[in-house]
């Protein structure tokens, strides 16, 4: 696994996001819970990546809960930019089977799935 280049940014509620390159493209890589409350770090990080970056990858697979708030700010992030999902936890999956947006979203097993598709 790639080792980060970029320090990480945390949120009162002790989400966090650290950022790297691997395999041309940026890695966005979230960890804890997200909500309304936790995710404003991720939301920056997200859209700085796809301003400055051909190719972005959320690496999903430290996420420990989602809710409708981190589903908008992926919809909104694909819309930018070409965003892939990586690694999506069991919940974060189920959440965007549920809604549909798993439809919408570019969704891989691995971050070097998602970085080299």
């Amino acid at each position: 696994m790639p080792v980060p280049v970029q320090a990480t940014a945390l949120s009162p509620e002790g989400a966090a996001v650290t950022q790297y390159e691997w395999r041309g493209a940026w890695v966005v890589a979230a960890y804890g819970s997200y909500d309304i409350h936790s995710i404003t770090p991720l939301a920056d990080a997200l859209k700085t990546a796809v301003r400055e970056h051909p190719k972005v990858v959320l690496d999903a697979s430290g996420i420990t809960f989602a809710d409708s708030a981190l589903l908008n700010l992926l919809i909104l992030t694909h819309r930018s930019g070409a965003l892939r999902v990586a690694a999506p936890s069991r919940q974060l999956r189920r959440l965007c089977d549920i809604t549909g947006v798993d439809t919408v979203l570019v969704m891989r097993e691995t971050v070097d799935e998602a970085a080299i598709s």
